[in-house]
């Protein structure tokens, strides 16, 4: 099962749900700001997507911004504050069996399916 990491607040996030819509493939939405993964599923899902834990975060929100920009965390200690702040974390983020993508450009998870 396809699986979509997904802020309906956010016009990318939106745009990945269509283009898995079009595809006609079964999947599911997983609305991680309500439904926030836990630190094993982030780690996962970081081993998946073939990164290290901060390309997974967005930097230009203002938490990290004002609490985190410019300090030495370790790989955990980011995973841990993406759990604690989810809204750092990047998206949408596509999973179809073991390959994963994050969808920037959309075009990125028409591989993946």
């Amino acid at each position: 099962m396809i699986k979509i990491y997904h802020n309906n607040r956010c016009s990318k996030s939106r745009l990945g749900v269509a283009a898995l819509e079009e595809s006609g493939k079964d999947f599911e939405i997983v609305k991680y700001l309500e439904n926030v993964p836990s630190k094993e599923e982030l780690q996962e899902i970081i081993n998946l997507l073939g990164i290290k834990p901060i390309e997974l975060v967005r930097k230009n929100e203002a938490i990290w911004k004002q609490n985190y920009k410019g300090k030495d965390l370790t790989d955990s200690e980011i995973i841990s504050t993406m759990v604690e702040n989810p809204k750092l974390i990047e998206r949408p983020i596509v999973i179809n069996g073991n390959k994963a993508t994050i969808g920037r450009p959309t075009e990125k998870i028409l591989d993946i399916i």
